[in-house]
């Protein structure tokens, strides 16, 4: 189900940038949906469940590079051997 999208998530005010005057996304150069995103994504974590999320991405990015290779290769095998074959002159 697709979710609403909002200019800018609530308590948005408490991380901007209050003593610059600029909001937080101007500040760092980033989008008004990159930082939606970020903020849904990472909003209510502490610091320690961050560091766990990205050792835990981490590590899943290297779990999954053999695994898309051997993946590749399956399919490469299930392909039908064309009955034309070419001859070579």
């Amino acid at each position: 189900m697709r979710r609403a999208r909002r200019a800018r998530p609530r308590g948005a005010g408490q991380a901007s940038g209050k003593r610059s005057g600029e909001p937080f996304p101007a500040l760092y150069g980033i989008s008004d949906g990159t930082f939606c995103n970020w903020t849904a994504r990472f909003g209510g974590m502490t610091v320690s469940e961050a560091k766990r999320l990205k050792t835990l991405d981490n590590e899943n990015a290297k779990l999954m590079t053999p695994l898309a290779a051997q993946m590749l290769s399956q399919a490469a095998m299930k392909e039908p051997v064309s009955k034309k074959s070419r001859r070579l002159p």
